[in-house]
């Protein structure tokens, strides 16, 4: 009998556990009052059906996604002569979701052996972090689509480490599109990609002049990620803009700028979103009355984001280890969103399986203990204060979903620093053992 963490046994467990999941959440749809299906989903599925009516799917209010989201579920849409049918129809949604989830472990676990030169065993065992994990995968048979993101974003690392150069432009520029975020990912990326890194031997140009940088810099892989990567998010925007207009941009891109989303948000903005949008909402019944708000911090709030997860960590960590700085680069973004929800906890879940290995959070138990805790206690607390407040009606803005939110948010930020200072302190040499042959130019060369 072979051991649990080789990869039949593994991919079988997480296959059979989105099944068990799927299938109980057809059960309490139909005998429960409270829902297994996330709203989203209904959303989603709402906007696929205006498709197949040959409208557009942003005529579905809150619909702001991609058309692509919406194109993809379209076989949700099916309707049969037995009802059941119809039903497992509408689920096929959440079975692309769950089947992303297994194709992103699968690219995982092809990272950690290949890229890595880890062992298959292992490889599997911190693999099943992301594909054994219950949190992902009640996520994704939900109905959200985030497992998707989960596929598009380590497919992106595989690529890129991997040097297939033009499919990781093509995946970076679709990543783009479909959510936004992992624009974060092309400055680490392009540090990373020097002429050595991709067996060039770029790095020893003669003279040492401005030009000489700019000309070092400029690379054929980092020229040729750029121009992949944009021909493919402008080639997408440009069809979903001659094919739906201005809702496209409004929804799918503008929108995130000032929303002011306050449910389900973590983030410490979330107080801040509730009174600009009840100021939004009596403005708007009444022009005259004045708003509190003139600030407008949730239009700067990326800001400070933004700073940290596109700019500072790529610079300073990605020559060093480039998997675990998107994950610190994912962590920084979600940790300092003005919007976080649970789902967005998938975005760095994802890349947990390559920072881990050599992460203190490991090598020092009581450190990923108390981590591990505070991260599901003050988020615990939070859950507590928003279910007084949604199912309860009891306000419980001030001071309870305010401290806690910022409870999490530090606990948060405190975590954030143990990865940067595990990253930072990855020395070169360090990283070209023979247990990871590819990590480094170096390497990349030999």
């Amino acid at each position: 009998m072979p051991p649990f963490f080789s990869p039949l046994p593994v991919f079988t467990s997480a296959i059979l556990l989105r099944a068990t999941l799927l299938i109980y959440g057809l059960w309490q749809d139909a005998h429960s009052p409270l829902k297994y299906t996330d709203i989203d989903y209904n959303v989603f599925t709402s906007a696929a059906s205006l498709i197949t009516h040959h409208q557009s799917p942003y005529d579905r209010a809150t619909y702001r996604y991609t058309p692509l989201l919406a194109w993809l579920l379209v076989p949700t849409t099916f309707q049969t002569s037995t009802s059941s049918y119809s039903t497992w129809w509408f689920s096929s949604g959440k079975v692309l979701f769950a089947t992303g989830d297994i194709v992103a472990g699968w690219l995982i676990v092809l990272v950690l052996t290949r890229q890595r030169g880890m062992r298959m065993d292992t490889a599997l065992r911190y693999a099943s972090i992301w594909l054994l994990n219950p949190m992902v995968a009640t996520i994704s048979t939900r109905g959200s689509s985030e497992g998707l993101l989960g596929v598009l974003v380590v497919a992106l690392l595989w690529a890129v480490m991997g040097r297939r150069i033009v499919l990781a432009g093509v995946l970076l520029g679709l990543g783009v599109h479909f959510k936004i975020y992992p624009f974060i990912y092309a400055p680490s990326v392009v540090w990373w990609l020097d002429g050595e890194e991709v067996g060039k031997g770029g790095g020893k140009g003669k003279g040492s002049g401005v030009l000489e940088m700019v000309r070092r810099f400029c690379n054929a892989a980092r020229i040729k990620l750029a121009v992949v990567s944009l021909l493919t998010f402008m080639g997408l925007n440009g069809l979903m803009y001659s094919i739906y207009g201005w809702p496209f941009l409004q929804h799918t891109y503008l929108h995130h700028v000032t929303r002011i989303d306050h449910r389900h948000n973590f983030s410490p903005y979330n107080t801040l979103l509730y009174l600009s949008s009840s100021s939004s909402t009596l403005n708007s019944s009444s022009p005259s009355f004045p708003s509190p708000l003139h600030l407008n911090l949730e239009s700067i709030a990326f800001i400070p984001q933004l700073f940290l997860s596109a700019i500072a960590l790529p610079l300073i960590l990605a020559k060093k280890d480039l998997p675990s700085t998107m994950l610190a680069q994912t962590f920084a973004f979600v940790t300092f969103n003005k919007v976080c929800t649970s789902q967005y906890f998938l975005w760095y879940m994802v890349f947990l399986p390559f920072y881990l290995p050599t992460s203190s959070l490991l090598a020092n138990k009581k450190l990923g203990l108390t981590a591990a805790g505070l991260w599901v206690a003050t988020q615990g607390l939070w859950l507590q204060q928003a279910f007084q407040l949604e199912f309860l009606g009891n306000s419980t803005f001030v001071p309870g979903l305010w401290v806690s939110s910022l409870l999490f948010f530090v606990t948060n930020a405190w975590i954030l620093g143990i990865i940067v200072d595990d990253i930072g302190s990855t020395s070169t040499s360090t990283s070209t053992s023979s247990s990871s042959p590819i990590l480094t130019s170096k390497s990349l060369v030999k």
